[in-house]
């Protein structure tokens, strides 16, 4: 199953408080970025980020899910109502996710 641009669009307007955010299709499914910085993705109309300390830290109750199949577990976010509160999550994150990797051409 894949993600529905519907979900995709609520989910960006959750995060509407983010500046630079921005979201790359792939597989019928959306890599998230923060600032430049993979932070999650939309996997089958589910939020999943990136499983760092931080947000570990914040939620307490940790639900780990595979985006897909063979995949590393990610950070299901359930609660996506609160704006405020997915915005500081993202921010806190951002700040300890290694700076984007760029591949060099041969």
């Amino acid at each position: 199953m894949s993600s529905s641009k519907e979900y995709l669009d609520f989910i960006l307007e959750q995060l509407s408080e983010l500046e630079e955010m921005s979201y790359r299709p792939m597989m019928g499914e959306y890599i998230l970025y923060y600032r430049g910085k993979i932070i999650g993705g939309i996997y089958d109309n589910r939020l999943l980020l990136k499983p760092v300390k931080v947000i570990m830290d914040q939620l307490g109750q940790t639900r780990f899910e595979r985006p897909y199949e063979g995949a590393k577990e990610m950070i299901l976010i359930e609660d996506i109502e609160d704006k405020s509160f997915l915005a500081r999550l993202i921010k806190e994150m951002y700040e300890v996710l290694p700076a984007h990797k760029v591949k060099k051409k041969e």
